[in-house]
């Protein structure tokens, strides 16, 4: 008897960011090496950039919804962030806004309502968030009345990832989201994918994936999570993003024979979304 596959969505965060990473996720997309991307649908650009994905039949698109980067969507919201000069600020201080109640939910889903409806062009398949921000379980509820409104199927449970070595931001974080976790997946009638990744945000690298692989199992679906793209100085000079993301190494990485090697050794498979 054949032994099962094993389904693994590559899912490029970040469609949008810059001109430079959508670039780098397009390329990957081409070349086979990532089956979704997540749209910043407040990206000043846009409308140019929706253009460009529409020669990407082989990518499934889906909403990197956001309360944490840029400005937002609608004005209500830009209102009520006048302490950043009405852009998103990081998201702890988000976090403290929504939780104070100096944002309300009904701010939150008329801003990602405008974020969905103006990619509503394309096929949306899935939903999740930048930085994780749909987690809190205030806003999950929320995230997923979304989600059924607009037909749209998958969505992203984040889940912790206890790799050693980590030190105590890792462990803080980890214990934060795992908690958020058993929080909301009872809310979820359909079972995600199982998430990869989270240790590595925006630095996958080949020992993560060398470490991952053989644990997956056989006729499970995951999740991997990834940051590919280009670099351009001229668009990207953000300290703490160049800190956190190395675009240029995960697009390597991603498209590198060495790792479809390792799909072909552990019978993995690069899948699209299911239907």
């Amino acid at each position: 008897m054949a032994k099962a596959t094993i389904n693994l969505i590559i899912n490029a965060d970040d469609y949008g960011y810059y001109p430079c990473v959508s670039q780098g996720i397009l390329e990957a997309a081409k070349s086979g090496s990532v089956t979704a991307t997540g749209i910043l649908a407040n990206s000043p650009d846009l409308i140019t950039q929706l253009q460009w994905l529409k020669d990407t039949d082989q990518l499934d698109l889906g909403i990197h919804l956001n309360l944490t980067s840029g400005r937002p969507l609608t004005e209500v919201m830009a209102n009520k962030l006048d302490s950043s000069q009405g852009q998103f600020p990081n998201a702890y201080a988000i976090s403290g806004l929504l939780l104070t109640g100096k944002i309300s939910l009904a701010d939150v889903r008329a801003e990602w309502r405008a974020q969905i409806e103006v990619c509503q062009s394309l096929e949306l398949r899935f939903l999740n968030s930048h930085e994780h921000i749909h987690m809190l379980p205030l806003l999950f509820p929320l995230f997923l009345d979304l989600a059924k409104d607009y037909g749209i199927k998958h969505l992203r449970l984040t889940q912790a990832e206890w790799l050693a070595p980590f030190g105590i931001s890792a462990f803080i974080r980890n214990t934060l989201m795992q908690t958020m976790q058993l929080i909301n997946q009872r809310q979820l009638k359909v079972k995600p994918p199982l998430f990869l990744g989270l240790s590595r945000s925006g630095k996958l690298d080949y020992d993560y994936l060398t470490g991952i692989f053989p644990k997956l199992k056989p006729g499970q679906s995951y999740e991997l999570m990834c940051h590919p793209g280009h670099f351009n100085p001229a668009e990207i000079s953000d300290t703490r993003l160049l800190a956190y993301h190395n675009w240029e190494a995960e697009l390597a990485l991603l498209q590198s024979p060495k790792v479809h090697a390792l799909y072909e050794k552990y019978g993995i498979r690069l899948s699209p979304y299911p239907l």
